[in-house]
């Protein structure tokens, strides 16, 4: 029986390479949202976007903001898919990576509407056990968190900063599951930033995540309709466009 002639199938260098995407192609900042609406409410943030490529549901373009440039891509909303969208913006030479995304808080007393900053996550989910040991800490670059955390502060959000479980089983957030997470001190849950922030280290790109709160999965209160949901959703786009004017201003 034949074998495979080479020893990783398919690479991120493969897949960015097959978009024809090139490091002067893109900027040192990406701001990723998850779902392609989220990324087209971004994009009338960005003056004079170029599509970098469009492959399948997800399109990356790069433009400027306040005369930074900036990529954005939609890069997911689950962890399988932002593994495959994570590979290509590192691959591609960008060297800051924002996550705006959304949430379930396991603390009562987390809101519909709050924010999340992420510091550590907790790895629930199934990529990442093919990238890293079960001892490895995944945690987000610790300037981006805090500036993420100042820039919403000073806009008047509610922001919460912690420790986030990654779970790929939405529908199997049992009672004994979550309360086991909230012992290891997680305060939201979430289906994206495990894979993202685990690769992104792996490749040495600094990244960080800001999550909406749209439920609350101790209380039972689900907010998808809830207007203050809503307004988080573009708080968050506002925040990361000045997160990223900060990093580059202080660079």
């Amino acid at each position: 029986m034949m074998q495979m002639q080479k020893e990783v199938h398919l690479t991120g260098k493969d897949l960015t390479q097959m978009v024809q995407l090139r490091p002067q192609d893109v900027a040192k900042y990406a701001i990723v949202p998850g779902p392609r609406d989220r990324l087209e409410a971004l994009l009338k943030k960005i003056e004079n976007p170029v599509r970098n490529f469009s492959f399948m549901e997800y399109s990356m373009y790069t433009g400027t903001h306040n005369g930074i440039r900036i990529t954005v891509m939609n890069g997911g909303r689950f962890s399988t898919d932002t593994s495959i969208t994570a590979e290509v913006i590192c691959n591609a030479g960008i060297q800051n990576i924002i996550r705006i995304g959304t949430c379930g808080a396991l603390d009562e007393k987390i809101k519909i509407g709050d924010l999340v900053v992420v510091d550590k996550v907790i790895r629930g989910d199934g990529v990442t056990p093919y990238y890293v040991d079960k001892n490895f800490q995944t945690h987000a670059d610790k300037k981006i968190a805090d500036t993420l955390e100042q820039v919403a502060r000073e806009l008047g959000t509610q922001v919460h900063r912690g420790t986030v479980w990654t779970t790929d089983a939405l529908l199997r957030e049992t009672r004994e599951i979550v309360e086991a997470k909230r012992k290891e001190g997680a305060i939201a849950v979430d289906m994206v930033s495990s894979s993202l922030l685990t690769i992104a280290q792996t490749y040495n790109v600094k990244a960080g995540s800001i999550l909406a709160v749209s439920d609350n999965v101790i209380t039972g209160e689900m907010g998808f309709m809830n207007p203050m949901y809503y307004m988080a959703e573009t708080n968050l786009i506002n925040i990361a466009l000045e997160t990223v004017k900060r990093l580059a201003d202080s660079v």
